[in-house]
């Protein structure tokens, strides 16, 4: 095998490309929303996910129709958490985002005729839906509360205190 076609900088770099970071930023969005009182604007949002606050409006909308945040306009106004962090779930995220694909990795489909794409395929599709099904279990298993538990436990190790009762 070609040395710089195996190099990890190169997967890295070509799955890169690929990542779907949705369900990553807005998790890490909610952590930053759970330790303020007042409404973050979209733009602040934004800046937090590094992110254009017209994709946030967007994202944040799947949020608020799933009950997990509030929005109010005007000055003084912006998105707050509308719900227990110990209801919510990652998977309840993951959905409200739309779903995104899990996988940057797909079946091959230029020759849908040859019975060795087809075994490939099968062979893909098979291991790729197990992982999907453990991923999304797992997904089921944390919620905002295990993940705020864990940021502040970081914090603590690295020497930051933050009140316990928000």
């Amino acid at each position: 095998m070609n040395a710089a076609l195996d190099s990890d900088l190169y997967r890295n770099f070509i799955s890169y490309m690929k990542l779907d970071s949705r369900l990553s930023g807005i998790l890490h969005v909610l952590l930053h929303m759970a330790e303020r009182r007042e409404p973050l604007t979209s733009e602040a949002l934004a800046a937090h996910m590094n992110a254009n606050p017209v994709q946030v409006r967007r994202v944040m909308g799947g949020l608020r129709e799933a009950g997990f945040v509030r929005s109010e306009r005007g000055h003084g106004g912006g998105w707050t958490l509308d719900c227990r962090l110990e209801d919510v779930t990652m998977r309840d995220v993951y959905a409200a985002i739309g779903s995104p694909a899990l996988f940057a990795t797909g079946n091959r489909s230029e020759n849908p005729s040859c019975l060795v794409e087809r075994a490939v395929n099968s062979a893909l599709g098979d291991t790729f839906r197990s992982a999907e099904t453990l991923i999304l279990e797992r997904f089921d298993e944390v919620t905002l509360a295990d993940l705020s538990a864990d940021f502040h436990r970081r914090a603590v190790e690295a020497g930051h205190v933050w009140p316990k009762e928000r």
